[in-house]
């Protein structure tokens, strides 16, 4: 399918070839009708990428002062690369799409094949959306009005902040299509509105909307809105601007009476003038987005809806009442369409909302006729589109399942360097896959992780999706005789546990030779194995104190849910319990774990204790300052010491003719741990990592969970 992308790294307009969505559980699969391009919000988007990356640092201050602290801490190359490789994805434009459901995912009662909806879905010819996130269009209201609807949703959120009476006076500062929306809204609710701006066209179609108008090349706003509200002021503003200026703000507090309302739902300057606020007790909200439910996965992922009796207008429910506000006339988009585009030529619209000297305003992009298929799930680079492929020789063939940002920046780059043939890779959406497809020479992208699976091309998985569909993908891929490896965690519970442990030995009993493996890699960092092999040469104990910083991520991060990402101490103090058990060469005995008080539990202290006498303690925090290193562990041993800091240096006290082992770069052993599992694939021999080890680390890390 054809679908609209831009790099944020040059600001080029893209028109690609992406593999159609599946519709996942609580969405539904939109074939698209029109979409609409929202010259406020991809505009901004496109002059961003089209930058320098000087202007890109400094539009995004906050965002220097992480880059600068990541340098302190994994060096200026790592820095670079991780930078660059968040430039460098490509970004799904459009958020107002009309069409008709054809497929649905589990879990959907309120929708059903054949519905004409709305969504906030992508310019793409397939999308598929949550269901909290589209809402029916009625049949009086065509695709090319209700396309407007989520713009128009934007707007009444703003509305609905400023809370208008009948015969109140507002004022609208900056008539887009946001504006010219806000406009009648506010008009359909019995109030006066003075409009302004720059473009007498955009005037004009507010004065046709019913409200009063000030050319700001020409007139004064301040003095008209003084006239306007009869010398007493305005009782409110909507800023539905697009300005870097802090004007806006100022000449809205100029404008209002004592008290008065200001709403920001554009994009505006933000250099508050104290004195402009403080004489009047004026009140400033910033809109955010639709409306109640906006950012909040659970509502918008999950599915799960606001009581009606409490809050009464959520995104969907501002979606509804839009379309019912054009059933009865009451708004009427017709006058704000400007220009139609078919898919094909969608780079020609983004051409005119940059090019000034062609006024735009509504642009409309049309999409042709068409039926999916399990063809239109997968697409081919240089290869005939067919299942059928001559089977790769002299090296295995891997497809990936997953295509987020650590695949694309360090395991994919692994994998290659071990000169396999990269075969597949599936993402949900296939955008990531796409780009992570053609930038490292991958034969096919897909949307059905099934279809990879079950190819006979494919002799190994690399697994990297959210937690919770690991043990999923382990169990279909060993079922189809696949080799795998598995980002961590191997499973997030007991019964997925055990579920793979017979799926493996099932597996094993007839297929000898298959590999299962997790992605502990700083087991195999250089200086991992250096400290290892000094290890080696004392056989007493040894203690252990890893210390992990962490660093806070939000409380909606999918990580921290329990039922996707299992937390963190689950999701990655795995790693750390793999080290300890690795350098310990012992089975864990005996394990507890002490959280501090955290909402999220990703601040706590592990303690191990190992079969030979070994101890070890992991103080995984998430309450340190970033400015200071994210992993050190030190090692006790026979009245000697090792310290092995970020994975950058290794230090030695005691230790008779060794002191120190410093690289140039941070090496956690990703290239090595991709490299082993490839050989052992190979050479027809024993997973690198023992697949006893891999369930016992699993097993502690779920018993530690509880």
């Amino acid at each position: 399918m054809k679908q609209v992308l831009q790099s944020l790294k040059n600001g080029k307009t893209l028109i690609e070839n992406v593999p159609a969505p599946l519709p996942m559980s609580g969405e539904v699969l939109i074939k698209t009708s029109h979409t609409l391009v929202s010259s406020g919000t991809e505009r901004m988007l496109l002059e961003f990428g089209k930058a320098s990356l000087l202007s890109k640092a400094r539009k995004q201050p906050e965002k220097v002062k992480l880059v600068l602290n990541k340098v302190k801490t994994d060096g200026l190359q790592s820095t670079l690369e991780a930078v660059f490789s968040k430039l460098d994805k490509p970004l799904p434009l459009g958020y107002c799409n009309v069409g008709t459901i054809v497929s649905l995912g589990a879990n959907i009662s309120d929708f059903t094949v054949g519905d004409r909806v709305i969504s906030n879905g992508n310019h793409a010819e397939y999308v598929s959306v949550p269901k909290n996130l589209c809402a029916k269009v009625p049949d009086s209201v065509s695709d090319e009005e209700a396309v407007f609807t989520v713009l128009g949703a934007v707007a009444l959120q703003g509305v609905r902040l400023i809370n208008p009476t009948l015969g109140e006076k507002f004022v609208v500062i900056g008539l887009g299509l946001v504006g010219l929306l806000t406009v009648q809204l506010l008009r359909a609710n019995g109030c006066r509105v003075l409009g302004i701006d720059f473009d007498s066209e955009k005037l004009k179609l507010a004065q046709a909307f019913g409200a009063e108008v000030v050319d700001l090349s020409k007139g004064d706003p301040i003095a008209k809105a003084n006239s306007f509200s009869l010398g007493r002021g305005v009782d409110g503003v909507l800023l539905t601007a697009s300005t870097k200026s802090n004007e806006p703000v100022h000449m809205a507090a100029n404008m209002c009476r004592k008290r008065g309302r200001i709403i920001l739902v554009g994009v505006t300057g933000l250099e508050l003038n104290r004195d402009d606020f403080f004489k009047k007790e004026l009140n400033f909200q910033v809109s955010a987005s639709y409306g109640p439910g906006r950012y909040d996965p659970n509502y918008e992922i999950k599915g799960q809806d606001y009581p009606f009796g409490f809050v009464r207008w959520t995104e969907q429910r501002n979606f509804e009442a839009v379309l019912d506000l054009m059933n009865s006339k009451s708004i009427d988009v017709s006058p704000l369409i400007s220009h139609k585009f078919g898919i094909a030529e969608a780079i020609s619209a983004y051409e005119l909302i940059l090019n000034e000297q062609k006024p735009s305003l509504g642009i409309l992009l049309e999409y042709p006729d068409g039926q999916i298929s399990s063809k239109s799930t997968i697409v081919f680079f240089n290869e005939p589109q067919s299942s059928q492929i001559k089977k790769f020789l002299d090296s295995p063939s891997i497809s990936f399942i997953g295509a987020g940002n650590y695949t694309k920046r360090t395991l994919v780059p692994a994998f290659k360097k071990t000169g396999v043939v990269l075969y597949g890779v599936s993402s949900i959406r296939g955008v990531s896959g796409l780009h992570v497809a053609k930038k490292f020479g991958f034969k096919c992208n897909s949307t059905d992780s099934d279809l990879l699976l079950s190819d006979e091309n494919t002799d190994a998985v690399v697994i990297t999706t959210n937690h919770n569909s690991h043990a999923e993908f382990i169990i279909k891929a060993l079922n189809h005789g696949k080799h795998v490896f598995v980002e961590k965690p191997l499973c997030l519970d007991m019964e997925e546990l055990n579920k793979i442990k017979k799926t493996y030995k099932e597996t094993k009993a007839r297929l000898p030779n298959i590999n299962l493996m997790v992605g502990f890699n700083r087991r195999f960092s250089p200086l991992v194995l250096k400290a290892k092999s000094l290890l080696d040469n004392f056989q007493g104990p040894k203690s252990f104190i890893m210390t992990v910083n962490a660093g806070k991520i939000p409380e909606e991060h999918w990580v921290q849910d329990p039922l996707v990402g299992g937390g963190r101490i689950l999701g990655e103090g795995c790693h750390f319990i793999d080290l300890l058990r690795f350098l310990a060469q012992s089975p864990i005995v005996s394990n507890d774990i002490i959280f501090m008080d955290s909402k999220t539990g990703d601040t706590a202290s592990i303690s191990l204790v190992f079969q030979n006498g070994s101890i070890g303690v992991i103080h995984y925090f998430a309450n340190g300052s970033k400015s200071y290193p994210k992993e050190r562990l030190e090692i006790f041993s026979g009245e000697r010491v090792l310290q092995i800091d970020n994975f950058r240096r290794l230090e030695g006290y005691g230790w008779p003719n060794f002191r120190r082992m410093k690289l140039w770069r941070q090496d956690k052993g990703q290239n090595a741990c991709a490299n082993a599992f490839i050989q052992s694939v190979k050479s027809n021999s024993e997973s690198p990592i023992p697949v006893d080890e891999l369930l016992e680390v699993a097993r502690i890390s779920i018993e530690l969970n509880k």
